[in-house]
């Protein structure tokens, strides 16, 4: 078992560079605990006087866990960050720059886990596994966090995408799930019963935007195009790239048995710089992938994607038909521009160990990795815990 305590999950942040010591912009290293980023930037905003959008990150990290990261905000001191008492943020240091932090600014994530739970048998499957893991890669599938707390988060974007608006409302305002709790299984309910007013009454201050899509979709007459209008484009954004995401680990599937290995036609990613070019010659760039200097890519379908031919295009091309889309509906879609990119479909683990441990909560296995951004811990718990 994972995440039982939030000591149990810790992620630290391995930033791209270290601030220079000089600018206006004040760089300030945070501990964070039980809160995702944007949480966590709200707290500051309103301690701070400032604007959500204001701060800078590299990264964004969900509430399960510790984690520790860089922020920024510009025309700030030192000494008034520093000397912030937040329950659920600690400023651990800071220093200043010449720029805002940007998403992306980072090299990597460094984990530290502990897994609870396990018999004796685990320790030397663990290892097995890892031995594999990192010579042949850890497969880079997107985490269940991407597709949201319900898990249709690409569902909603399916629907969206292909102008079904009233199933894509359906699913965000109603269809009470187990994992629903509290006003939020109670707004749901409600919407689920036709009783929209008091379902855009019932969400709670969390869920503010959710609360305005309902109101507008009860006040327009149910008229779920109008309610899709009036959804927030980051959401929107949100939900189209899920559905990116859930394609991309579809392409993982198919080639899990092979994903160190090119297939012709294939988009490379090279690990040193992540550029991108077409495999022409297999037998020549075979052996550059057997060495890790570069992989296989898998799509983020788009108008900017770079395409792939031959045999890499045709198992690309069976993914779109199985979801019963295509091409061109997602590259450009009316009002829903996807410009899509290429992501490798394997990454390096790096700096791992593994040991047996004991602490005040009783016997765990305490296992530490670096990955690059953009990819997710729970690949590598899940490869470790799994049966068979």
């Amino acid at each position: 078992m994972i995440k039982r305590f939030d000591r149990d999950f810790v992620v630290e942040e391995l930033p791209r560079y270290e601030p220079s010591g000089q600018g206006t912009h004040t760089y300030f290293y945070i501990e964070k605990q039980g809160l995702s980023t944007p949480a966590a930037i709200r707290t500051l905003s309103k301690a701070l006087g400032k604007r959500d959008r204001d701060f800078g990150y590299a990264g964004l990290k969900d509430a399960h866990g510790v984690t520790r990261q860089m922020l920024s905000i510009e025309h700030v001191s030192q000494p008034k960050i520093a000397a912030l008492d937040l329950r659920q943020i600690k400023i651990i240091s800071t220093s200043r720059h010449t720029n805002k932090i940007k998403l992306g600014h980072l090299r990597g994530n460094q984990f530290n886990i502990r897994i609870r739970d396990v018999d004796s048998r685990v320790e030397e499957n663990a290892r097995q596994i890892l031995d594999v893991l990192q010579r042949r890669g850890l497969p880079n599938y997107f985490g269940p966090q991407r597709f949201g707390v319900r898990g249709d988060n690409a569902a909603i974007g399916r629907a969206a995408l292909l102008n079904h608006y009233d199933e894509a409302i359906a699913m965000m305002l109603g269809r009470t799930s187990h994992v629903d709790k509290g006003s939020a299984k109670q707004a749901r309910e409600l919407f689920d019963s036709c009783d929209l007013a008091a379902s855009a009454d019932a969400w709670d201050r969390g869920f503010r935007e959710t609360a305005r899509v309902c109101r507008v979709f009860s006040e327009s007459g149910r008229d779920a195009n109008k309610a899709w209008r009036a959804v927030n484009h980051s959401m929107r954004k949100l939900y189209f790239s899920a559905l990116q995401s859930e394609l991309f680990n579809q392409v993982v599937s198919r080639r899990i048995n092979s994903i160190d290995q090119l297939l012709d036609g294939d988009v490379a990613w090279k690990h040193l710089n992540g550029a991108c070019f077409i495999v022409e010659n297999l037998v020549e760039e075979q052996p550059r992938c057997a060495e890790f200097e570069i992989s296989p890519t898998g799509p983020l379908f788009g108008k900017k994607m770079k395409e792939p031919t031959g045999a890499a295009a045709r198992m690309e091309d069976s993914v779109l038909d199985e979801a019963n889309l295509n091409r061109n509906q997602i590259s450009s879609p009316e009002g829903k521009k996807l410009d899509g990119a290429r992501r490798p479909l394997r990454v390096p683990l790096e700096d791992v160990s593994l040991e047996q441990g004991q602490d005040d909560h009783g016997p765990h296995i305490k296992l530490s990795f670096t990955l690059p951004p953009g990819s997710y811990a729970t690949t590598v718990t899940r490869e470790i815990c799994k049966n068979g």
